[in-house]
């Protein structure tokens, strides 16, 4: 079975980010999930009798904590393809320090920002999450989440292969992940530790990554993702909204054969009007309409 692991994972871009105005005794907030300001020196604190130059001194509500670092990494939501439900991932911008936590976090809520994903986790979250070097362990939160309560089989293994694929995403390691302390996951055995499924028969057989949903572009802007189209040839356009094709294009794939591979195109929209579009990939389709149709992926962008 030929699998990759989601190459913007692998390359994940760190963004450190710069600390704010604070005064020479302030010390940042280790909690980076709690944004609470930094609290200034005594020596830094005006007096009642000082209050013409208090303006001039850092405060506890003006010593800020520096923001955390994020990583950009993939997450796996469901979206529906002419062949039925499949995954689709969602590049998002998580805390570095535990990335894998956070993206999972995003998963079970299927807190998505393309409304044509949602994730097939009934609520609720993992107690943890962990890789050791050799498999992922995430730890549920009780046993409510050892049937497919409201599942069918397909959804419930398509529902673990979010997980797989997710946790595999974001480490880039194509490691077993498995399930404690039942060793079950909606009724699937996760004891021995579970592969991810085959790339043709379980993701969108194309995605983008990039623009994100709701980017804003202007000028040209370059549009990347993966796909599995037919000679490699995956076809965009950019529609408006009477749903007009207003640009189009091709590009072409790394591969296609034996699994999603890499393709970017760069799209240039200076003609068009400021304003919101859409821009769609999809999968090239030899038939000519007899079967199924093209699997497409859209996002909207606003033009500036």
């Amino acid at each position: 079975m030929k699998r990759h692991a989601f190459p913007l994972a692998v390359a994940a871009t760190i963004t450190a980010l710069v600390l704010s105005g604070c005064g020479d005794d302030d010390e940042p907030d280790s909690n980076a999930d709690d944004p609470a300001s930094t609290p200034a020196s005594e020596t830094s604190e005006p007096t009642p009798t000082d209050v013409t130059t208090a303006t001039s001194e850092p405060t506890a509500t003006e010593a800020s904590t520096p923001p955390a670092e994020t990583v950009s990494v993939p997450v796996f939501f469901v979206g529906d393809t002419p062949q039925g439900p499949r995954l689709f991932a969602e590049q998002r911008d998580v805390e570095a320090d535990n990335p894998l936590e956070e993206a999972v976090a995003l998963m079970t809520a299927g807190d998505t920002l393309d409304a044509d994903y949602r994730t097939l986790f009934p609520g609720g979250g993992f107690a943890s999450v962990e890789f050791d070097g050799d498999r992922f362990v995430v730890t549920t939160q009780d046993d409510g989440w050892n049937t497919p309560v409201g599942m069918s089989k397909l959804e419930a293994k398509l529902a673990v292969q979010q997980l797989v694929y997710t946790l595999q995403g974001v480490e880039g390691e194509q490691a077993p992940v498995v399930v404690e302390p039942s060793g079950l996951l909606f009724g699937i055995d996760a004891e021995d530790g579970i592969e991810a499924a085959d790339e043709l028969s379980t993701r969108g057989l194309v995605n983008v990554t990039s623009p994100a949903e709701g980017a804003t572009v202007s000028g040209s802007f370059e549009a990347s993702g993966e796909a599995s189209s037919f000679e490699a040839t995956v076809p965009w356009l950019v529609r408006d909204e009477s749903d007009t094709t207003v640009v189009e294009g091709f590009s072409t794939a790394e591969g296609y054969i034996d699994g999603l591979y890499p393709w970017e195109a760069t799209v240039d929209v200076s003609g068009l009007e400021p304003g919101e579009y859409t821009f769609v990939a999809m999968t090239d389709d030899p038939s000519g309409g007899e079967g199924p149709g093209p699997t497409e992926d859209t996002k909207t962008i606003v033009v500036e």
